[in-house]
């Protein structure tokens, strides 16, 4: 019976962590870079969500990162074109989510992509973003596209650079409890 105690213990110690689905506020600001030429791509194609769940309008929530806004648009360097935040569930499995902007025209929107993360030791997100031009017909004339992945740490802002599109994103835990203060000195 001590043997099956211990042999419980350990295998609880070696075995890698599981993570469960946990509730996450993320914020994403998605700027233009304006000393970066713009990179015009073929149009973005009509099945851009490919199957992914809008953000439901009462998981929205309001954004933090405002003053973080605000230095990017005093700045000539940055246009933000895109600022949401929600909170989501995250665990092991991929959650992507379809996030637009603007009026739809057949479909499309004038800022459309998909935001796939997953937790693990880090997040991994992948985005796939779209800035269309769209003409008076309702056509898509013309777009630039951001397709990034990366692996970011949660709780920091992260920059995600794909040269004239960027985006900055927070993910933060709301169940895990804030982490302590570091300590002035280190006592001895």
């Amino acid at each position: 019976m001590r043997l099956f105690r211990l042999l419980t213990v350990l295998i609880t110690l070696v075995a890698p962590t599981a993570y469960a689905d946990d509730l996450y506020q993320i914020e994403m600001i998605l700027v233009r870079q304006n000393a970066v030429p713009a990179i015009v791509s073929r149009a973005a194609p009509e099945d851009w969500n490919a199957g992914a769940k809008p953000i439901s309008p009462d998981s929205l929530r309001t954004p933090s990162l405002n003053g973080e806004v605000e230095k990017l648009t005093a700045s000539n360097e940055y246009t933000v074109l895109l600022h949401k935040a929600w909170q989501q569930t995250l665990g092991e499995e991929a959650t992507k989510v379809a996030i637009s902007e603007g009026t739809e025209q057949f479909g499309q929107f004038p800022i459309e992509g998909t935001l796939s993360l997953k937790l693990g030791r880090f997040t991994d997100v992948d985005a796939d973003f779209w800035v269309n031009q769209i003409d008076a017909n309702g056509m898509v004339t013309a777009s630039e596209r951001l397709k990034q992945e990366s692996h970011t740490k949660n709780g920091q802002l992260n920059f995600l650079d794909n040269g004239h599109l960027a985006l900055l994103i927070k993910i933060t835990s709301l169940t895990a409890p804030a982490p302590r203060p570091v300590p002035d000195e280190i006592p001895d």
